[in-house]
């Protein structure tokens, strides 16, 4: 829905802003309610049964609270400060993969260490991605349409990108990195034969890297059949399914799950969706779909109602947390119906976590923030 000068004039989008309220809210509830068990079985390790909902909403403050100092500023400070903070994003994915300052957990080196808390570079850098590329496409919007000198140079950062995240490894969040930065070229002009090539040439690239890597292999072929050996490669997905048909139409209500009672394995985090799937039916899962269908169709509204202001670097900010948000949300989503492989994605604002908490609320302020200056350009205010 675009601005309406009939209505009676809102500072910003009144329906964006709570249905990501709703959407942290039920991620509030469901964590709690996924982990309620695992904590309470950790009591020798000091957890306490609400431990990590005490985490959450810990985090989940900390975020609204970031996200409200993020509304602040003007969207051109964040143009302005763009490529300097993506520098500062290629730095702190260096420092991750330094001996002594990046942490290990199950093989993975992707967290520093901040006193109780940590901190996950890969999680910010996909913010970083949208502000950049936008700008980016902004500036050579001229060249848009030249391979050397338009499409090489951001080819080439975004391989620098995807070297460091594959050392980590985080391969969920190149995926997602990678189609942040295709989407805002690709919104922003880029020339569609490069495009298309680029896009036949990525899941070749992609095919390559899961061969090439026997833990991705063993990933794929649990999934093309997960029953073939439900008590190994299949373990993740086989419990998933089973919480979505134990669900039914309408869950066998809240709390009451199952595969959360140590089946299904990252319960609160990657695969809260199925514990919702479980508790709350298919009218729960539908109503979680809906509602990032809404926030994503709001993001792209907002983008093109910044584009016919002229705003083209908004326009391509806000557009560009449409992506990662809908692409985000289909493979984790996608994973825990057994659609996409396993994959170690969250759900953004619902699934237990620090830093992708904080970055989700801090995307979705600057998204108001266009919206909010969207409105304000158009009630006659200057620039």
């Amino acid at each position: 829905m675009l601005y309406n000068p009939g209505r009676r004039a809102t500072a910003i989008d009144q329906g964006l802003l709570w249905s990501a309220l709703l959407l942290a809210a039920t991620g509030l509830v469901m964590v709690y309610s996924a982990s309620v068990a695992t904590a309470d079985a950790e009591r020798f390790t000091g957890f306490r049964p609400h431990y990590f909902l005490a985490r959450h909403g810990v985090y989940l403050a900390i975020g609204l609270a970031v996200a409200y100092a993020a509304f602040r500023v003007p969207l051109a400070a964040w143009q302005r400060a763009a490529p300097w903070l993506f520098l500062g994003g290629v730095a702190l994915l260096v420092a991750v993969l330094i001996p002594g300052v990046g942490r290990e957990v199950n093989g993975a080196r992707r967290w520093i260490g901040l006193g109780p808390i940590t901190f996950q570079p890969s999680e910010l850098m996909k913010l970083l991605v949208v502000l950049y590329a936008a700008d980016y496409t902004v500036r050579k919007a001229a060249f848009m349409d030249d391979l050397k000198k338009g499409f090489l140079p951001m080819f080439g950062v975004m391989l620098m990108v995807a070297a460091l995240l594959l050392r980590e490894p985080d391969f969920g969040a190149l995926v997602v990195v990678t189609a942040i930065a295709m989407g805002v070229l690709f919104l922003g002009g880029l020339n569609w034969r490069i495009f298309a090539v680029l896009a036949m040439l990525l899941p070749l690239a992609f095919v390559a890297l899961i061969v090439s890597s026997p833990y991705r292999l063993q990933r794929i072929l649990g999934f093309m059949d997960p029953w073939a050996d439900a008590f190994g490669k299949g373990y993740q997905l086989s419990h998933s399914l089973i919480a979505f048909g134990r669900g039914e139409w309408l869950g066998v209500g809240l709390g009451a799950s199952v595969e959360k009672l140590f089946y299904l394995p990252e319960a609160h985090t990657d695969f809260i969706l199925a514990v919702i799937a479980e508790e709350l039916g298919f009218v729960g899962v539908a109503a979680v779909i809906t509602l990032f269908l809404f926030l994503v169709i709001r993001a792209f509204a907002v983008g093109r109602q910044a584009a016919s202001l002229e705003r083209y670097y908004a326009a391509l900010v806000a557009q560009g947390v449409g992506v990662w948000l809908a692409v985000q949300a289909f493979i984790n989503m996608g994973v825990n119906m057994g659609l996409l492989p396993t994959k170690g994605l969250t759900l953004p604002l619902l699934s237990f976590g620090g830093t992708g908490i904080v970055v989700n609320c801090m995307a979705l302020a600057i998204l108001l923030r266009v919206d909010f200056e969207n409105r304000h350009l158009m009630r006659g205010g200057g620039r």
